[in-house]
């Protein structure tokens, strides 16, 4: 038996053997956390590129395109753009993803290896908290369509007037509570149930898609005048010559969009049967479905200036205008997608962060109850107007936390570790009081940089230099090397 498995093996059978833990702290386990064992290693790399699909097709992803375009740039240079992107997050989504199935250990618990135990707490929790958000606006994407749906079928009667304590009206919160409570049963039945709608939905998200996009050629009259729209940087046009200074900004908001997931992916390639399942599901399900969804949205809005005078990007209203029975099979699809996008990218990480916070009290279940609750308290349908610039402000500072996990990982660790003592406070990756210092520095290194490009980029100040402003453009990038090269420098001079 290897090192590794052994390891695997300790540490499973500390926690199944409750009164012989074999020298497991309480405090730092629970079933949910531990190595997962050959029988629950049960996604192929098909499973995982329907994960992806269905984490791809959803609202917010649709708009990605609007946003690139609304810059300037035509449809192939938005697709072209966002295939890019997640060409480059893929790397580290596969690097990270290759520790969890290697060592079936959750995103939370690989933290330890370069934060300390205490230390994880803090990049697993601020990863978790970007989830909430997230978390809480898709469910109030997903119950605005249920409202939309019933309110057409009854003819308008679920609109009224909104409520002064909610800003919103009774039918609306009452279908958004509906969405909501669909997401606990997922939540209850765990992360095999998610699993099993992400590989049953995807065929048929893609399916809807294309759908979508006939429908658009056919009522525009092909794709001639879907795709002539030229773009803003082109020959003759208003910002000749100006293309990379919307590329660059562009290209790390559409990195910033899956920089949160390319963090957690160590939850779900735990589950993978090998190496070359999670790398193959991964380059499949990612940039493929993203590129394809991009151009969909990009031709189908074009097809609506055509159709209709004018440019609809907003799904949800397109169907609206689409009318008759397609509002509802529109929807219907809309829903689907925004619940396994929700499940997958915002329930499992945050669930994981805050049961990291206290693993013998919370599990994997009461983790996602915590998130969905806190889904509800950070009032969505509010926070939904206030996310401009949040793409490349999550880059910002989540690109430094995978920084030092890299560099650990690969270049200090050299993907080796020790399973049994990622549970130990007194173990070798325990640092001083639980706290790795070198990783807490080297993540406080790696923000500096961008934080005054982040600082105004939400509008906490009036603007900021030149020189912060031209970092911040390559905020995800700077974020991840600053701090890994840091984190490298610190490991020497603080952990000798």
């Amino acid at each position: 038996m290897t090192d590794i498995t052994a390891g695997i093996a300790a540490a499973r059978a500390g926690a199944q053997a409750r009164h012989d833990t074999a020298g497991m702290d309480p405090r730092l386990y629970n079933e949910d956390q531990l190595p997962t064992t050959a029988a629950e290693r049960t996604w192929n790399w098909l499973a995982i590129a329907a994960l992806w699909v269905g984490m791809v097709v959803c609202i917010p992803t649709y708009l990605l395109a609007s946003y690139l375009i609304n810059s300037g740039m035509s449809w192939d240079q938005a697709v072209l753009t966002i295939l890019a992107a997640n060409a480059i997050v893929l790397i580290p989504m596969v690097l990270l993803g290759h520790a969890g199935t290697k060592y079936g250990i959750p995103f939370p618990v690989l933290l330890r290896s370069s934060f300390g135990p205490t230390g994880a707490k803090i990049p697993a929790v601020a990863r978790g908290i970007v989830a909430c958000g997230w978390f809480g606006i898709q469910t109030w994407v997903g119950g605005s369509a249920i409202f939309v749906i019933l309110n057409t079928l009854t003819g308008g009667a679920l609109a009224g007037e909104a409520l002064a304590f909610l800003g919103i009206s009774l039918g609306e919160f009452v279908c958004f509570l509906a969405f909501w409570g669909l997401h606990l049963y997922f939540i209850t039945h765990g992360t095999e149930s998610i699993r099993w709608l992400e590989t049953y939905a995807a065929p048929f998200l893609l399916a809807m898609g294309l759908a979508l996009l006939a429908w658009a050629w056919f009522a525009a009259g092909g794709f001639g005048p879907m795709l002539s729209t030229p773009s803003a940087f082109d020959p003759g046009q208003p910002r000749e010559g100006e293309f990379w200074m919307a590329f660059w900004p562009g290209l790390t908001g559409m990195i910033g969009y899956w920089a949160t997931l390319a963090l957690n992916i160590p939850d779900f390639t735990r589950h993978a049967k090998s190496q070359k399942d999670q790398f193959l599901g991964q380059l499949i399900g990612l940039p493929i479905p993203m590129a394809l969804f991009a151009f969909i949205a990009s031709a189908v809005t074009s097809a609506t200036i055509v159709i209709y005078g004018e440019a609809i990007w907003d799904p949800i209203q397109l169907a609206e205008r689409m009318g008759g029975v397609s509002i509802v099979i529109a929807l219907f699809a809309l829903i689907v997608a925004t619940l396994t996008t929700n499940l997958a990218a915002n329930v499992v990480a945050p669930s994981h962060g805050f049961s990291n916070l206290a693993p013998s009290r919370i599990n994997l279940k009461r983790g996602g109850y915590i998130t969905a609750g806190i889904g509800i308290a950070m009032f969505p349908w509010i926070l939904v107007d206030h996310i401009g610039g949040w793409l490349i402000a999550y880059s910002a500072l989540l690109g430094p936390i995978g920084g030092v996990m890299l560099a650990d990982y690969y270049l200090l660790r050299k993907t080796r570790l020790e399973v049994a003592e990622l549970f130990r406070m007194d173990g070798i990756y325990a640092g001083r009081g639980g706290v790795n210092w070198a990783g807490i520095g080297a993540l406080v290194i790696g923000i500096l940089p961008n934080l005054p490009g982040f600082l105004a980029g939400v509008g906490l100040t009036a603007g900021t230099a030149p020189v912060f402003a031209t970092i911040y453009t390559y905020a995800w990038f700077v974020g991840l090397f600053v701090a890994g090269a840091a984190y490298l420098v610190l490991s020497k001079i603080l952990n000798k």
